[in-house]
């Protein structure tokens, strides 16, 4: 059985050269739905990426209570003293949260780009944040340390720059990288000079801080829910970015998988048109052997090996395309948590890389199951005659 459908399918396989025409059919309708769900996912895969990668799980947000985001957030000295003061915080930093309209590289409209006022224990808070050029901002000064993701995706964002904030000059003395997280899509400002120039003397957007633990997070959640000063909440910041991300990540994969649904579509009857012509012109070819000995299942099997090795090449051309034209590709969009533009890398993943293959021989199979069938079930008499 097993010896007739390797001897089989090689003739099939042989035979391709001959239909290089039909053949280049499904190799390239399915080559383009696996390059299109793997360009979209790769994008969703690198949104979320870099929201993931600035969460700490021994880090923590505090927001005022009822809000999901910086910017709708802000809380008293007062209040940031009560925190500061509790068991278990090794670190706290109070944090400004701004947006600023700042014209975009690549169309030149202004974009909300995210102005975050911080303290200097900030740096040691977040010890992710290198600079790469120049210098920090001294405090006191209104000096800006610019992340790689809003030099490379805002006009004007780079060193010895002016830019125009809230009425005031500030002068980027500096860009920083940030392990490739969502802080790298911020410009850092001296806390102070912020509140001044924004008008908010005296307070914070949020408060980050390092817990001596990660189990600490849930306790402090309870604490600060419980005590009647207070009127925050407190999430772990991974937590916190995975639900910033999760909204905007589940659009892009379903929009991702609405588009390889319908084009998917055609590619199966671009499949099964081919396989149909393909069997149709072998269908003496096929009955010879049927007459000869050779069962229905090896001729079910090997037309339907032909169909999957047509759609794994196509399947393995979208997956390259997509690998070499998009991993690494800069972009930004709006973040419909922060208001902000987030600036991303696309991310093929192998994962990706695996469920596009597996796309790619999964249309094969249904493409070239009904052909198949037919070839194995049409009479021997009727196939010999070329009817």
């Amino acid at each position: 059985m097993f010896a007739q459908v390797f001897e089989v399918t090689v003739m099939n396989l042989k035979n391709l050269p001959n239909r290089l025409g039909s053949s280049s059919v499904i190799v390239v309708g399915i080559g383009g739905v696996v390059g299109v769900l793997v360009a979209i996912l790769a994008m969703a895969s690198g949104f979320q990426s870099t929201l993931d990668r600035g969460g700490d799980p021994q880090r923590a947000v505090v927001l005022r209570g009822g809000s999901d985001n910086e910017l709708s957030s802000f809380m008293n000295t007062e209040t940031i003293n009560v925190v500061a003061s509790m068991p278990g915080i090794v670190e706290a930093s109070p944090e400004l949260y701004m947006v600023a309209d700042v014209p975009k590289r690549s169309t030149g409209t202004d974009a909300n780009l995210i102005v975050r006022g911080v303290s200097p224990d900030a740096f040691t808070l977040h010890d992710e944040v290198v600079i790469v050029e120049g210098r920090r901002f001294v405090p006191g000064r209104g000096e800006i340390i610019a992340g790689r993701g809003a030099h490379v995706e805002f006009a004007g964002i780079d060193i010895g720059n002016s830019v125009k904030l809230r009425q005031s000059e500030w002068t980027i003395v500096g860009i920083f990288e940030a392990d490739g997280s969502a802080y790298e899509s911020e410009l850092w400002v001296d806390l102070p000079v912020a509140q001044s120039a924004f008008r908010l003397d005296g307070g914070a957007s949020s408060m980050r801080l390092r817990l001596d633990s990660p189990e600490r997070v849930d306790e402090l959640a309870e604490r600060i829910e419980s005590d009647p000063r207070l009127d925050l909440e407190l999430f772990g910041e991974v937590e916190f970015f995975a639900r910033q991300g999760g909204g905007l990540t589940n659009t892009i994969r379903t929009f991702g998988y609405a588009v390889a649904v319908i084009m998917a579509i055609g590619a199966v009857f671009a499949a099964l048109n081919t396989m149909y012509a393909a069997v149709v012109s072998r269908t003496v070819e096929i009955a010879t052997l049927r007459a000869l000995g050779f069962g229905a299942f090896p001729v079910v099997v090997s037309v339907m090996i032909e169909s999957m090795a047509l759609a794994l090449l196509g399947g393995v051309l979208g997956a390259a395309v997509s690998y070499f034209g998009f991993n690494g590709y800069t972009v930004s969009t709006l973040s419909n948590a922060s208001f902000s533009q987030i600036a991303f890398d696309f991310a093929v993943t192998p994962e990706l890389l695996r469920d596009g293959l597996v796309w790619a021989l999964s249309l094969g199979a249904i493409g070239g199951l009904l052909p198949a069938v037919r070839a194995a079930v049409l009479p021997i008499t009727v196939a010999l005659r070329g009817e």
